[in-house]
């Protein structure tokens, strides 16, 4: 498991990344579009919300990827399977609250 999670979270890395940058386009696209027409620029709630919950997505993934990874690579490579299942679990727990974090943000988006 350790071997396959470090490509997927490289990918995971390159696509955040890519999200971030294209977000902070969009949004500056908008406000730059404002202040052309001489009006002033405010992000809808929905869209600060989405802005907010990407970026504790992203803290969260920076926390799986620089350190409960680290810590599976460790355990494994010391045959320490105890550490290393401590590890994947943190990893699991905290992949969950992403997923659940994605789902919040995603509802509040399409009804808010």
């Amino acid at each position: 498991m350790a071997s396959v999670l470090g490509p997927f979270l490289n990918t995971v890395l390159a696509a955040s990344v890519l999200i971030l940058l294209s977000g902070m386009a969009m949004i500056g696209q908008e406000a730059a579009q404002a202040a052309q027409t001489g009006g002033a620029f405010f992000m809808p709630p929905s869209w600060t919300a989405m802005a907010a919950g990407g970026l504790l997505m992203m803290a969260i993934y920076a926390y799986i990827r620089f350190a409960l990874y680290p810590r599976l690579n460790a355990a494994v490579s010391a045959s320490d399977w105890p550490a290393g299942g401590r590890a994947m679990g943190g990893i699991r727990r905290w992949v969950g609250v992403n997923l659940l974090l994605g789902i919040a943000i995603v509802a509040i988006v399409f009804l808010g």
